[in-house]
This record gives structure tokens, C-alpha cells and sequence, in this order.
């Protein structure tokens, strides 16, 4: 029953984190969003004392629940292994801890967070890695499910589904996130928990309260017939049936072990005094499991079907069926432009975890991975293929770590992320002798005005002026300018963002 109950929140926790990186509309995260702030390292960096002093209390207490029922990276490998289980039962051993390995990354994971190399915190941070997973993998082949489904509805007259644009906001992340799923999942699949007790430093901080949690798993030496179940399905490798030892502080709470011991010597409980320092025993030396060779074959076709689709090349768009539309280039900017909420870079950069769930959330296309090695992965603004709408404040209510602040509409309006540069040599009115003001018909600030290039010629050509002190850096006029392929105007990031 525990272990049935275990797998049920386990299965809600994933699916409600899965469907917020795969919610391409924004309509879940009003009522899911909270699943991202309950977890460990968003939470930590947030400074959210309640969640935190929560989980704290949940491990003295109960061990490492959150490794196996709210952690999404945890499931993930769980399923994985699961899968696995399939093509050999009773396959795991008992490994002895790696404690060297273990606490080393732990100590570089924690010098990265005060020395604010926020792209080595990301590739250790579990919750970030599934994040950067979902949206680089697996929301992809939803999207492409959603365009199927909105293709067949429309032949039908029905309009419950519509299509979404599927485009590569990142190929270094991709084949970050890429790589990242198949070594943990080659693991999992050979070894269960593995990365979980190796590797992650969540875990391993978790791995220190663990050991004196009030409930866990105690085996009875009275029932106990050595038949080595509990070893060969424990997924942590924490059992040696030899001594009659549990490592608590790699035991996950699976309760896998209770589930296969036909003897029921093993219960979930509060350890008494003599079973707290059990002796040694003598029993036969464990038979070390001759593990099967992996089959690759569903990491690589799902590999395969992500890389194939994301990396499809965009359909050719043609301007009335006649003049191909050049693709818009980002712009060389000094200075990256961070979301509204951040309230600075250098604050946005400390605190984001690269989870990738502010990117997946973006209903405008605006903001995608940093391909700069400082900030690898950590999402910055640019336009493209949209502008950030003053009336939208996704990012910043779904940001768990906090760095992005909640806002509301009135001060993202009155918010300067970066103010608009004009490149004389692009501008259409110049360079093709064509009126335009496109920017400032679509400046919702106003800061763009059409002056005439030459101040005593009336019949000269308008050009732009900026009033720097009222642009916000939304970058609507860097979207809308039709030059190509680098916008006659562009938008250049603040360091420290001000109100206007």
C-alpha cells in the first residue's frame, strides 16, 4: 500500500511539471504553476524559507520523499529504470558509497552558486536538467502531436486545435539537454538511481538529514532469509543484505524493497534501539549480478525522432506568393537584455537556474537560451520573432527560483529592460528611398517620433528620433522594422533596470 500510494503522487507531481513545459497556451500554469516553486533548489535560491524548512522537516521525518515522489528528474529515471525492469527482473546489487564523488560535486556546485557561474549550477541542478529535457525534447513531439491533430480538425470544420510554430531556440542547449538525457537515462536504465546518488547535489544535500529520519526502512533479522530480493530490486543500491545494513542516506523512500520481500522483513517504521545497532552477521558473500548489455534502442529512437524534428528546416515563407521573406538576424548586442521582473542582469544571472520554463511559457517568442559561455543556457530577449507585449507578464509568474519577480502590468509599462538604437545604414527611407515609420506606428510608448532627415528640406526623407527616456526596450520596433536581414532599429539591454 505505501508503495502504491508513493507511485500515485509520484505520477501526479510528474505529469503536473511535464504539462508545464509542454502548455504551449498559458492556461496551466494558473493552476500548476505552484509545482515549480516546490522545488528544492528553485525554492533555496528564492529564498522561500516555508518550502524549504518544509522539505527539511519531510526528510527528518519521513527520509527522501522528494527524490522519489515530487522531484521530476527522479520519476523520469524511475521510468526509465522501470522500462529497463522489463527486459531483466532482479538486477540490481548492492554498491558500496561513493562518498569522494558525492561531496566533490557538491562542493563545486556550491562554490558555482557564490561565484555565480549560473551555467555549471544549471548542468547539475536536477530540476533544471529535466527542464531544459521537456522543453528541448519532449515538448517538441507534443507540439507536433497538437499540429496533427489541428491539420485533421480543420478538414473537419473544427477549430479546438490550432497549429503551433515548432522552431530551435537553441542548439547548444539542445544538445545540452540531448546529452544530458541520454547519460542519465543509460544509467537508469543499467542501474537506477545512480546519477541520484552520485552526481546530485540535492540529493546529496538531502543524504545528510536522511540518515536521521524518524520512519524508514528496517529490516527484521529474525525473518529475514537472505533470498537477496530486497538487494536485487533496490534501484539506490543501498542494501547489504550480508550485514543486514540499510544506507539511509542513499535510501529514496521507493519502498520497492517492502514490496518484494515475501516475508515481510522488512517494515517502514521507527527504528528500536537493538535494531538501530543490529550486529554484523554471518552470511554468504552476495553473488555480484552480471548486469545485460543495454539496448539503446529507445534512447536512440527517441533521440532520433527529437533530433529529426527539431532540427527540420523552416518552410519557405514568400511574401504574396511572389518574394521570399528573409529570415531577421539577432542583432550584436553590448549589453543582453533580460526580462522585466530581474530588476538587473547581473541579479538575473545569480539566481536562474536555466530551467527553460519561462522560455517554454513565452507566448511571443521573445526569449530563448544564451549561447554565451558565462551565462550558458540562462534565457535572454530577442526579437525575432516577436516583441514582449507591455500587457504580458508570463515570465515573471512562473519564474520559481526568483529571478524573475512577480510584476504587474502597470509596472512592466513603466519598466526599462534596454532602449532602442538606430542604424542609419539599414533604414529603408535611406537605403531605398520608400517611406516607412513603421516604429513608430507600433511604439506603444510613444518614444519614436518621424523627423525629417534634413532639418531645412521638407521634401527630405523621415528618419526616426528616440527619446531614450521614454523607451521601455520592448522591441517592437526592432520586430516590425522590414529591413533585412538586420533591423534598422534594435534594442540595447540595461544593466540595472529603472522605472520611467
Amino acid at each position: 500500500m505505501l508503495r502504491k500510494i508513493r507511485l500515485t503522487l509520484a505520477v501526479l507531481c510528474f505529469a503536473t511539471v511535464t504539462l508545464l513545459f509542454l502548455d504551449f497556451t498559458g492556461t496551466l500554469h494558473a493552476w500548476l504553476g505552484w509545482t515549480a516553486k516546490i522545488q528544492f533548489l528553485p525554492a533555496l535560491l528564492a529564498l522561500n524559507v516555508g518550502v524549504v524548512g518544509f522539505f527539511v522537516l519531510l526528510t527528518l521525518v519521513f527520509g527522501r520523499v522528494y527524490c522519489s515522489v515530487i522531484c521530476p528528474l527522479g520519476v523520469m529515471q524511475d521510468i526509465i529504470a522501470w522500462m529497463g525492469k522489463k527486459q531483466k527482473k532482479n538486477r540490481y546489487c548492492y554498491s558500496p558509497v561513493k562518498s569522494w564523488l558525492r561531496y566533490g560535486v557538491l562542493a563545486v556546485f556550491v562554490v558555482a552558486i557564490i561565484a555565480g557561474i549560473g551555467s555549471l549550477v544549471a548542468l547539475l541542478a536536477p530540476y533544471s536538467s529535466y527542464g531544459r529535457i521537456a522543453s528541448n525534447l519532449f515538448a517538441p513531439i507534443y507540439a507536433w502531436g497538437n499540429n496533427l491533430l489541428a491539420y485533421f480538425a480543420e478538414r473537419a470544420d473544427c477549430y479546438a486545435f490550432y497549429k503551433t510554430e515548432v522552431w530551435l531556440k537553441s542548439l547548444p542547449t539542445f544538445l545540452i539537454a540531448l546529452l544530458t538525457f541520454i547519460i542519465i537515462g543509460v544509467l537508469a536504465w543499467r542501474n537506477g538511481r545512480t546519477y541520484c546518488n552520485t552526481v546530485c547535489p540535492v540529493g546529496t544535500v538531502l543524504s545528510l538529514l536522511a540518515r536521521f529520519s524518524w520512519l524508514k526502512p528496517v529490516i527484521d533479522t529474525d525473518k529475514c532469509v537472505n533470498c537477496k530480493l530486497c538487494t536485487q530490486n533496490c534501484k539506490a543500491a543501498c542494501i547489504d543484505i550480508a550485514k543486514h545494513r540499510i544506507d539511509y542516506s542513499r535510501c529514496v523512500t521507493c519502498m520497492d524493497c517492502i514490496s518484494k520481500c515475501h516475508k515481510r522483513a522488512i517494515n517502514y517504521k521507527h527504528p528500536t534501539k537493538k535494531e538501530a545497532t543490529q550486529p554484523i552477521t554471518n552470511t554468504s558473500k552476495i553473488l555480484t549480478d552480471q548486469i545485460n548489455d543495454t539496448r539503446r534502442s529507445f534512447l536512440t529512437v527517441v533521440a532520433t525522432i527529437a533530433t529529426t524534428g527539431i532540427l527540420k528546416a523552416q518552410e519557405k515563407k514568400v511574401d504574396g506568393g511572389l518574394a521570399v521573406i528573409e529570415d531577421k538576424k539577432i542583432p550584436n548586442r553590448f549589453t543582453s537584455i533580460v526580462p522585466p521582473g530581474a530588476r538587473s542582469a547581473r541579479s538575473f544571472f545569480q539566481h536562474c537556474t536555466a530551467c527553460q520554463l519561462c522560455v517554454s511559457t513565452c507566448p511571443n517568442g521573445v526569449l530563448r537560451p544564451s549561447t554565451d559561455l558565462t551565462k550558458l543556457m540562462q534565457p535572454e530577449m530577442s526579437y525575432e520573432r516577436g516583441y514582449c507585449r507591455p500587457e504580458c507578464t508570463k515570465c515573471s509568474e512562473v519564474c520559481p527560483a526568483g529571478a524573475i519577480h512577480l510584476i504587474s502590468v502597470a509596472e512592466k509599462s513603466a519598466t526599462q529592460i534596454g532602449h532602442a538604437v538606430w542604424v542609419k545604414e539599414n533604414c529603408v527611407p535611406l537605403a531605398d528611398g520608400v517611406e516607412c515609420g513603421n516604429c513608430a506606428r507600433h511604439c506603444p510608448t510613444g518614444a519614436i517620433q518621424m523627423i525629417h532627415s534634413i532639418a531645412d528640406n521638407p521634401e527630405s526623407a523621415k528618419i526616426p528620433a528616440i527619446n531614450v527616456e521614454r523607451c521601455i526596450g520592448c522591441g517592437a520596433c526592432e520586430n516590425l522594422c522590414p529591413a533585412r536581414p538586420f533591423s534598422a532599429i534594435y534594442v540595447e539591454g540595461n544593466e540595472i533596470h529603472r522605472m520611467i
